[in-house]
């Protein structure tokens, strides 16, 4: 009987690996994505899972994998807990280990039925692992409110595979790069490189990824044909200050408070909670100055606030000025668990670290847009456009889709690090997915305009304090993505990871297990 192999050595490529999957989103120094690093590195995992006894085993080599990428991935949040919370340092690097730990624990049922079912098959084995990995990539990306911050697909906002957004959004390009690594992964198994299969399977790969670039317009086709002047405000309060009365906040008011008189765009938009008081809080008639200073109709803008009270519950909000003021208010639907609502049983945990209004009211999805000169501009704040899912919601009556998306957002939480490159490419692959310019408004960066075809235009220095003045057309029609999106949510996605689910646990119920 031949003994077990040692997973010392497949558990140190796994973790190499997976390291390399995260930066490929957003590589650390330039912030770039690498389309090509996530393909090939992402490719070592079926290699890996192929070579090993059993399901168990496979298991534990998808865990070390996921957990190194996901640790590697959003890091800093031990800043935003460490630094900015007051939690200590062993604590708060327990907490992210703990977390990318739990989420790679969906990536390790995909790696184990995986094994469970691959037969050596070209094609079955290709698709099985591609649609596994998708299954994977939803769990983590909607249980328990959702986090799939770093996503696969991400790492293709540039490359061949960014055509696709359209069609499939991000984890549909995720499931296409998960096959393409699965091909990659066979050039060492002699075997498959010999199968007629898997030579027509590349082939055919070959030809999608050429018609995918043959049909990429230089630009999306459809515009609203008007152009909007935009001033985006980016503050630069320190975090440690922001929310402090003797500093960051009178800092606020007076910077802010003067860019929204003296701009002069058709649109000013500042970061998430700019102004950093309730309404109750704030000097008195500080509100109604920002107002009159609309009133005329030339102008309009976008302001970030925390509204409410104390005593009856406050939202993450945007409100909206214009001639006739409007009342417009957006609340913020996707909160972040421990930052922006406690999950029960976990009170004793946010106990432990100092978070300013840490527990917000929710929003709904898919509230209406801001309407000003000819465009509807929808909000959302902070990592809320991590999900295109509920940003597809405002796309169910055409009519009343929007034209324009608009982030605001504070990450100053998790200081000078490459969580501002990341999120950068998750906005661009809204902008893709949806064929919808986004303004971004941040605190410390990235404060950019991106057009409809997902390219930064006009960009800030980041962490500098300064306005960033540019126009933007906005789009209309609808993407096929749109279409599908709005109407079925991930649904579609789901189903097809549900079958590949069940085809693994019946074909392993078929065939005998080490």
């Amino acid at each position: 009987m031949t003994p077990p192999r040692s997973l010392a050595a497949p558990a140190f490529a796994a973790l190499l690996a997976g390291v390399l999957q995260a930066f490929s989103m957003a590589w650390p120094v330039g912030g770039q994505p690498l389309w090509w690093l996530q393909l090939l590195s992402l490719a070592v995992l079926p290699a890996l899972l192929q070579r090993q006894g059993s399901p168990a085993r496979a298991a534990f080599i998808g865990w070390v994998f996921a957990t190194a990428w996901l640790t590697a991935t959003f890091w800093w949040l031990f800043i935003s807990m460490h630094v900015y919370g007051g939690l200590a340092s062993p604590l708060a690097a327990l907490a992210v280990l703990l977390l990318a730990g739990f989420l790679s624990l969906y990536y390790a049922l995909a790696a184990a039925l995986f094994r469970r079912a691959a037969d050596g098959s070209a094609w079955r084995d290709g698709a099985l692992f591609a649609a596994l990995w998708l299954g994977a990539e939803l769990l983590r990306g909607t249980l328990f409110t959702g986090f799939p911050w770093g996503a696969g697909g991400y790492a293709h906002a540039d490359g061949p595979l960014a055509p696709l957004a359209r069609w499939i959004g991000v984890y549909g390009i995720g499931v296409v790069a998960a096959w393409l690594a699965w091909l990659l992964s066979q050039l060492f198994r002699p075997g498959a490189r010999r199968s007629l299969r898997y030579w027509l399977a590349l082939g055919a790969t070959a030809g999608l990824l050429a018609a995918c670039k043959a049909q990429a317009p230089d630009a999306p086709a459809a515009g609203t044909g008007t152009r909007l002047s935009v001033a985006l405000l980016q503050g630069n309060i320190p975090q440690d200050e922001k929310f402090e009365g003797g500093s960051g906040v009178p800092q606020a008011l007076a910077w802010y408070g003067q860019q929204l008189r003296d701009a002069r765009a058709q649109l000013v938009v500042t970061p998430e909670t700019a102004v950093p008081l309730l309404p109750a809080q704030l000097p008195e008639g500080y509100l109604d100055a920002l107002r009159s200073l609309f009133a005329d109709g030339k102008r309009a803008a976008l302001v970030g606030i925390p509204l409410g009270s104390m005593e009856t519950g406050y939202t993450n909000s945007v409100i909206g000025y214009q001639q006739g003021d409007t009342g417009y208010q957006y609340h913020k639907h996707h909160l972040v668990p421990f930052g922006e609502f406690i999950p029960r049983l976990f009170k004793w945990f946010t106990d432990m670290m100092k978070i300013p209004l840490g527990d917000f009211n929710r929003g709904d999805v898919g509230q209406p847009p801001f309407v000003w000169a000819g465009q509807r501009l929808a909000p959302n704040i902070c990592y809320e456009d991590l999900f295109g899912e509920e940003l597809g919601a405002h796309f169910r009556d055409p009519a009343l889709a929007p034209t324009i998306f608009v982030n605001v957002s504070n990450i100053a939480w998790f200081g000078d690090t490459v969580a501002i490159d990341q999120h950068l490419q998750i906005s661009r692959m809204r902008a893709l997915e949806f064929e919808r310019p986004m303004l971004r408004a941040t605190n410390t960066g990235a404060t950019v305009i991106i057009d409809r075809a997902g390219r930064v235009t006009h960009a800030l220095p980041r962490h500098t304090r300064g306005v960033l003045l540019g126009d933007v057309e906005g789009g209309s029609g609808m993407t096929p993505f749109a279409h599908w999106v709005s109407r079925f949510g991930l649904d579609p996605l789901w189903a097809l990871a549900l079958v590949a689910a069940i085809t693994a646990w019946r074909a392993g119920r078929r065939r005998p297990q080490p």
